[in-house]
């Protein structure tokens, strides 16, 4: 049986069982709400400090679901939590009641009753969102300002009302003014971070925060920033961060921090396609150079590293294609020489295989780098990138059009990128004994990608090899073949050969000397060489012949008495009757 306790002795005797640490149940509310409302009327904060430790212990901070039964009890408890932070009580007390108040905020059904202006401005003060100073220099302060920011993000992604009174305080400017203050302390990353994301997520939620983050409070600029801080980076050149290879990957803070910057970003230039000023130009171009030493460094983890490398494929996606020559950079005079050798002269001969091995490893990654004169990693890490999610086979939609998206409009509008990622994926044709689609190599992938059954997924990998291809419909069924073209053809109206709109330069004859020789052979529905095949008229006998031909005479002779409709194809490729 549950044992009872008096009025006086009771309170006293459950705070002695909680001291000794004894195992409480999250849903033993009757009691709980007793004993807390009993110490906040008696003004008793270390009480109630202790209970809210004993009912939200470690155990119970990955609670996300509650118990339907006890959300009176809970809208009550999270109403004496709020009394509590009125009154003037030490900063260990505020952290525990503000991780209580963050567990319970992720029950949307009870932030009604509780998500007030006025209750909205005490969260804000509480994480100095409101502070006027320069900087912060309290470092006691810290752990109350990152709850209150953590429970900010819960109340404002599960509020409606928190979203409107978002506004109404306008808590995107406070958010900003306080980003200010942290941008070049190393020491304060949670408070970066979860400014961050509050940011991300009050620009999610109210599109129109989005304007005025990028318009009035200078997002742009301030976000990148802000992610350059994360980074710790120096600058070579005005749109060229300097990139150590050797250098550490970063720190879970230092990426955490650029992810939620990475995702602020995207929704504050969802719309920035066009650029109309030379200031603006500018921005985007140290954002492109910023996300560039980005898709450069790794995470502390092969999922981080993806994460991150995700979110910056997805902000490239945002920035003015006119920009993106800023991925790629000119190589050095130090790197011209190293080219030149490595290309052009043999390499020395080492003392040992191992170390000849390893030369020529680190030869042929550094040639598959460089194109031209320019430094291509970065589009070499999203090639890479873009194969990973290929290879993943689920979730194309979400996880592949993007980086395939970029790396169309990137090719579209940029001749050397073009020309380097087409000697990645379409290399000169040698072995056409295979179908297009059947292989292990990018290029097979992408094929079968084409005919996949989602069609935004088929028609942004056809339309990135049409345009690796110069848009000539020659070229891409040499790649491709004509059956698994066809339908990109058929919604262009190129059925009948031709070539897309845009410009591109003169074509160059790629061809290798096996391809020629097998081209007269090559089945241009399929894309490859087949063997033929026998005649089947050589085997039949002179009955068999004409048995044959009189039953093609009867299939004529029916078919001219059947009403037929004559098809042809016009200019434009397109059928007409």
């Amino acid at each position: 049986m549950r044992k009872k306790f008096s009025k006086k002795k009771g309170p006293r005797v459950f705070l002695i069982l909680l001291r000794g640490k004894r195992k409480v149940a999250l849903t033993q509310w009757h009691y709980l709400m007793y004993l807390f409302f009993f110490f906040i009327a008696a003004s008793e904060v270390n009480s109630v400090l202790i209970i809210m430790h004993g009912f939200f212990s470690p155990q119970h901070r990955a609670t996300f679901k509650f118990e339907l039964e006890d959300e009176e009890k809970r809208k009550k408890l999270c109403e004496g939590i709020f009394k509590v932070l009125e009154k003037d009580i030490t900063t260990s007390c505020q952290v525990t009641c503000l991780e209580a108040l963050r567990i319970l905020s992720r029950d949307k059904k009870i932030l009604v009753p509780v998500t007030t202006k006025e209750n909205m401005q005490m969260l804000i003060r509480l994480a100095k969102l409101d502070n006027s100073e320069d900087i912060l220099e309290d470092v006691a302060d810290f752990p109350v300002i990152v709850e209150s920011l953590k429970c900010l993000c819960n109340i404002v992604f599960n509020s409606q009302m928190a979203q409107k009174l978002s506004l109404e305080l306008n808590l995107a400017a406070m958010l900003c003014n306080l980003l200010r203050k942290c941008k070049d302390q190393q020491v304060i990353s949670d408070i970066k971070c979860f400014d961050l994301r509050l940011l991300f997520l009050l620009s999610l939620l109210q599109t129109d925060i989005r304007s005025q983050l990028r318009y009035e409070l200078q997002g742009l600029p301030l976000l990148t920033q802000a992610l350059e801080s994360a980074f710790s980076i120096k600058w070579a050149d005005e749109y060229e961060a300097a990139i150590d290879h050797n250098g550490p990957p970063l720190s879970p803070q230092e990426t955490d921090c650029a992810i939620e910057a990475l995702k602020a970003l995207f929704n504050v230039t969802v719309d920035s396609w066009n650029v109309h000023s030379e200031s603006d130009s500018h921005q985007f171009r140290v954002m492109a150079a910023v996300l560039r030493y980005c898709l450069l460094t790794m995470g502390p983890t092969e999922d981080k590293t993806e994460e991150l490398h995700s979110n910056a494929v997805n902000l490239l996606s945002n920035v003015p294609v006119s920009c993106l020559d800023v991925l790629i950079s000119p190589l050095a005079q130090d790197e011209i020489a190293q080219e030149a050798t490595t290309l052009d002269e043999p390499p020395q001969e080492a003392e040992t295989g191992q170390d000849e091995s390893r030369e020529e490893e680190a030869n042929l990654k550094y040639n598959t780098m460089v194109y031209n004169g320019m430094n291509m990693e970065a589009i070499r890490v999203l090639l890479d990138f873009m194969e990973k999610r290929i290879d993943k086979g689920s979730c194309y939609r979400e996880g592949l059009t993007p980086v395939l998206s970029l790396l169309t409009e990137c090719s579209r509008a940029h001749r050397n990128i073009r020309k380097f990622i087409k000697d990645q994926v379409l290399p000169p044709l040698r072995d056409v004994t295979n179908r297009p689609e059947v292989g292990s190599t990018v290029r097979n992938k992408l094929v079968r990608l084409m005919t996949h059954v989602d069609l935004g997924v088929k028609q942004i990998a056809a339309e990135f090899l049409f345009v690796l291809c110069k848009e000539r419909v020659d070229s891409l069924l040499k790649y491709t073949g004509y059956g698994n073209a066809a339908g990109l053809l058929a919604a262009r109206g190129l059925l009948a050969g031709g070539r897309g709109d845009h410009w591109y330069s003169d074509d160059e004859d790629t061809d290798t000397e096996e391809y020629k020789s097998a081209k007269p052979n090559i089945n241009l529905i399929t894309g490859h060489l087949e063997e033929p095949m026998p005649n089947p008229i050589d085997e039949m006998t002179e009955e068999q012949k004409e048995y044959e031909a009189m039953k093609l005479v009867n299939m004529l002779d029916k078919l001219s008495r059947c009403s037929l409709h004559y098809i042809t194809l016009d200019s434009d490729g397109l059928e007409r009757r």
